[in-house]
């Protein structure tokens, strides 16, 4: 026998790891396959969302969908400095806190 019986148990140890993420990377799969199942039928029998009328985005609530604000910086100076929106980047819209974007309630 070559390598004795470590050799054997490391081959015994590779099989089952082997066997071990099989299972692991089967089940992922089917879950997520059977959780877009549900929320396909969830979009198609929920009400849309009343805030964002089924788009998923609204207007961002810091820049009003201005995407610039006013920052006054912490100097004690009486001048605003206007800077891109933080919470929307500049693109004027962020996803509906209501529905969380998915654009049912």
């Amino acid at each position: 026998m070559r390598g004795g019986p470590l050799r054997l148990i490391a081959i015994a140890g590779g099989v089952m790891m082997g066997g071990i993420m099989t299972l692991s990377f089967a089940t992922s799969v089917s879950i997520q396959a059977f959780q877009a199942v549900l929320e396909a039928k969830k979009r198609k029998t929920a009400p849309p969302c009343a805030v964002c009328e089924g788009r998923g985005l609204m207007d961002c609530r810091l820049c009003h969908g201005n995407s610039i604000i006013k920052w006054m910086p912490p100097t004690g100076q009486a001048t605003s400095v206007p800077c891109l929106c933080p919470t929307c980047d500049g693109k004027r819209v962020q996803r509906c806190l209501n529905c969380a974007g998915r654009g049912y309630a």
